[in-house]
């Protein structure tokens, strides 16, 4: 039985309607519950969203909708973050930085519109205030999200767990579990394909120029082919050790040594050969996902980006459900026109929305949810599955996530944990080797040993977490009468 929230959005607020009943369904689904929709002044309900605290049914909980903001979402400013009940919640502009949540008669009136901060943040209102480097990454120097370590706060999945506990309190029963068999959180990885077949003649520079002369042993063992990046058994061994699966996404137009110089950096693999199409063979029979890896241009290019799928379906003799863009390489200025993409190519899942740069949550979210779409002013059917941390970002983008690495993956962890949320990492291809790259594959194992001793962890693949999430998604909205766009 899933419990339901009954909630009332005030007529005011009429012409935002599409984006408000998005994320009341995003949060909610979150949170495990239904929701039943009551037209306003109809009859008493657990929520009321109103511009008018002062006036509104009778409700357990009365939220102050900030309908300027919903107005002019792209003026919003993101100046730092409050605490509310020990979670770490968004304080926006014009915000009341010590104000909080009080009850009287019965009624809790939050303050502040966390309801709109949830849209903001999720719909990437956010991040779209700064500077846009190469390759369409976003420089967030200087910023809270950085500043305060906001983007490992989730903040839009801290929200839905604030309101879940909150409904908790006025006496509503827990919503229905997030993950199945009793887990608290999912974890799995996303390896990236990028370069399984070593260049001899390059490989040594990249390895002195990571290393500088302590490298020099290791990169004479590549020359003399001692050395290699194909290993695809060894981090298969190392998740079989943990019970743990994961997905190896692929990149099914190959690139060249001209083309990367000329700024096209697609790998060099060709997915048709035979050594690939076997290896394609023993992944999945194994259990492991094969997914695409989107080519660096894919996202502009809709004919070519469905070819690609078709490549790699064709290669593995697989489905392709899964895509992660290479470089993250999306459509800089509007990322939604890719996530469209990805639902008119057919797609089940996406994870290509994070940062570069920076170690967290790009969306600000550990829950899995469905794009918004602003032009079409409706969610993308392809679901997006977070990714929170990529390998580079604690040795080749160290400088921009600073502290000790083992405390910022606990931190990863310990928000996951406390949310209910998904930990999806990506782990290149070719990191496993330590003496070409010292710390790395130790770092993911570290962190998988530690999820595993922690318990009550669902290890799967990126496809399985996704199908999860779609079909308890139906489920709830089944359930579940109004919040219709």
């Amino acid at each position: 039985m899933i419990p339901t929230v009954y909630l009332a959005i005030d007529p005011l607020l009429t012409s935002h309607r599409a984006e408000i009943t998005y994320t009341w369904r995003t949060l909610l689904t979150g949170m495990g519950y239904s929701w039943c929709e009551r037209a306003w002044g109809e009859a008493p309900v657990t929520i009321a969203y109103t511009t008018d605290p002062a006036h509104t049914p009778p409700a357990a909980m009365v939220i102050n909708a900030r309908i300027e903001r919903w107005r002019a979402p792209a003026q919003t400013r993101l100046i730092g973050s409050k605490q509310w009940h020990g979670y770490t919640l968004p304080l926006l502009a014009d915000d009341q930085s010590t104000g909080q949540p009080i009850v009287a008669n019965g009624c809790l009136y939050i303050p502040d519109d966390p309801i709109f901060a949830a849209f903001w943040l999720l719909s990437g209102y956010e991040e779209e205030q700064y500077p846009v480097l190469k390759h369409g990454y976003r420089d967030l120097s200087g910023t809270p999200m950085i500043e305060e370590g906001l983007l490992r706060r989730a903040l839009v999945s801290a929200i839905g767990c604030w309101l879940a506990e909150r409904l908790e309190q006025f006496g509503l029963p827990s919503g229905i579990p997030r993950w199945p068999n009793g887990a608290q959180l999912a974890a799995t990885c996303g390896h990236d394909v990028d370069y399984p077949e070593v260049v001899r003649w390059l490989e040594p520079l990249r390895v002195i120029g990571r290393q500088g002369l302590r490298g020099l042993g290791a990169a004479l063992d590549v020359i003399r082919g001692r050395r290699h990046h194909w290993h695809f058994h060894s981090w298969m061994d190392l998740e079989e050790r943990i019970g743990a699966r994961s997905a190896f996404y692929f990149v099914a137009r190959k690139g060249s040594l001209r083309e990367y110089a000329t700024g096209l950096p697609d790998p060099f693999y060709d997915v048709q050969a035979p050594h690939f199409r076997a290896l394609f063979r023993e992944l999945s029979n194994a259990g492991w996902e094969i997914g695409l890896h989107a080519s660096y241009r894919a996202y502009s290019d809709r004919t070519l980006f469905a070819a690609e799928r078709a490549w790699l379906a064709a290669a593995s003799d697989q489905s392709i459900e899964g895509n992660r863009h290479h470089y993250w390489h999306l459509n800089s200025q509007q990322p939604e026109q890719t996530l469209l993409l990805h639902e008119q190519i057919g797609f089940c899942y996406d994870a290509s929305l994070t940062h570069n740069r920076y170690l967290g949550w790009r969306r600000s979210s550990v829950w899995p949810f469905f794009p918004w779409h602003r032009t079409l002013r409706r969610s993308i059917r392809t679901l997006q599955l977070p990714t929170g941390w990529m390998d580079d970002h604690l040795f080749g983008q160290k400088r921009f996530n600073p502290g000790d690495p083992h405390t910022l993956l606990t931190e990863l962890r310990e928000t996951v944990t406390r949310q209910g949320g998904l930990l999806l990492v990506d782990v290149h291809d070719y990191v496993y080797d330590d003496r070409l790259f010292p710390g790395w594959a130790a770092t993911y194992r570290e962190l998988w040993e530690t999820l595993a001793a922690q318990g009550r962890v669902w290890f799967t693949t990126p496809a399985a977490i996704a199908h999860h999430w779609i079909r308890r998604a139906t489920q709830i909205e089944t359930a579940s009468i109004g919040l219709n766009g």
